[in-house]
């Protein structure tokens, strides 16, 4: 078997164990499959795949094979946090410790972390919680910082610092601590310091909490609120907190069960409001009543027409019935409304792309990833928009990207392997 012939069927390895659900962009030059394979059911060694295109592209070769799409978003969305601005640092954790380590692996199956999910989770309830800091909501800065610890960026998972402690761009990396645990309490130290003078109970292993004392008294124990750190902690960052919150809501979604579901009842009767008629739509959804789903939905909308999460859970029910056409509507309507949702956009490109819409499904993409720099699934579909238009380096390129964000990405590495077996 020749080295091209190897490389194919590695591919195919990577890609075909899952059912062939295959979805034809028009006027491609490839078919895209869906769906995205769990690291865990193929034990394959990542080869070196170089970071510049090896050759020239083969083009009978490569208009003759599949790639697989990374995944669509399907989680939907709590009602938008209207009194972001009133929820503090100090509390109590609203989001129980299970719920925190399903709403990571779910969104995460192979996290880069030196401990377990449970013990990270652990660690955030156990730290905060002796400080008075919302455990649940600073656990939530952390994936928003590491992107549900997928990283990427110039923190690397080894360091175990979760928030961005001492990283300020260009290739700084930052604080590094000797275990999880400490990487937790750091982050905890540093937010007590912007939320309260009081000093931490524990010995201070932060290296930047002496240093914001000294340089910034004007945030030193001012900043109560998690919107205060918008500009603050992160820079422009001008929606950082409420993306946190955001986070945590959702972290908080309720499920399918009859229990859930009088509860949503008996939130309608009571307010007939955006946020109950959401909160029932969600629970609908889990039960399969897609109809009574989109129903809730509207309902919010005539309420609330700006509404994020009716628009957005909207367009995920009728993408799940077949009607793309009118999901496209509401993600075009929710991004003229709110542009920093990067779901809405990551959704719309996949749509884009099925209808053959390359150059659009790109500026989606590409949008995806000046919001979220880490998205791998964003990353591998850019690439595919690239193949697809015939650019073929800057595809390659893409790849690589995708590779170095989330090595453990059977979808990208499946890509690679059916990719380099069309380089001549």
């Amino acid at each position: 078997m020749n080295r091209k012939v190897k490389q194919l069927a590695a591919g195919l390895a990577c890609l075909l164990v899952l059912p062939s659900l295959t979805a034809c962009a028009k006027d491609a030059p490839a078919a895209y499959r869906e769906e995205a394979l769990p690291a865990h059911n193929l034990m394959l060694s990542r080869p070196d795949f170089p970071a510049e295109m090896p050759g020239k592209i083969n083009k009978n070769a490569i208009k003759a094979v599949h790639f697989r799409l990374g995944p669509a978003y399907t989680e939907l969305l709590m009602e938008s946090l209207a009194q972001s601005t009133s929820i503090t640092i100090s509390g109590k954790a609203e989001a129980t410790q299970e719920q925190m380590v399903s709403f990571i692996k779910k969104r995460n199956p192979s996290p880069k972390l030196t401990c377990s999910v449970e013990e990270i989770v652990a660690s955030y309830y156990k730290e905060a919680g002796r400080e008075g800091i919302r455990p649940d909501v600073a656990l939530c800065q952390a994936l928003k910082e590491t992107g549900f610890f997928a990283y990427g960026g110039d923190v690397l998972p080894s360091q175990n610092n979760f928030c961005g402690l001492g990283a300020t761009g260009n290739k700084v990396k930052g604080a590094a601590f000797p275990t999880a645990q400490i990487g937790v309490r750091a982050h905890i130290q540093h937010l007590l310091a912007y939320a309260s003078t009081k000093r931490p109970q524990e010995k201070i292993v932060d290296p930047r909490y002496e240093l914001l004392i000294q340089s910034r008294p004007d945030l030193y124990g001012k900043i109560k609120y998690w919107t205060g750190l918008n500009g603050n902690w992160a820079v422009p960052g001008t929606t950082y907190g409420q993306d946190i919150l955001n986070l945590w809501q959702q972290a908080q979604a309720p499920d399918g069960s009859d229990t859930s579901l009088r509860a949503a009842e008996k939130k309608v009767q009571e307010s007939k409001d955006a946020a109950s008629y959401i909160y029932r739509g969600i629970v609908y959804s889990k039960r399969g009543e897609t109809d009574k789903a989109i129903s809730d939905f509207d309902a919010a909308l005539k309420h609330a027409p700006k509404n994020t999460a009716a628009r957005y859970n909207l367009a995920l029910m009728q993408t799940q019935q077949g009607k793309s056409g009118d999901a496209l509507k509401n993600y075009n309507q929710l991004l003229k409304d709110n542009p920093t949702l990067p779901q809405a956009w990551y959704n719309r490109g996949l749509l884009l792309m099925k209808t053959g819409k390359q150059k659009d499904a790109a500026r989606d993409f590409e949008k995806v990833l000046e919001l979220v720099p880490q998205q791998a699934d964003a990353c591998n579909n850019l690439a595919l928009c690239r193949i697809a238009q015939g650019k073929y380096p800057e595809a390659w390129q893409l790849l690589h990207r995708a590779s170095e964000i989330n090595d453990a990405n059977m979808t990208v590495l499946g890509n690679q392997y059916v990719f380099e077996a069309c380089v001549e």
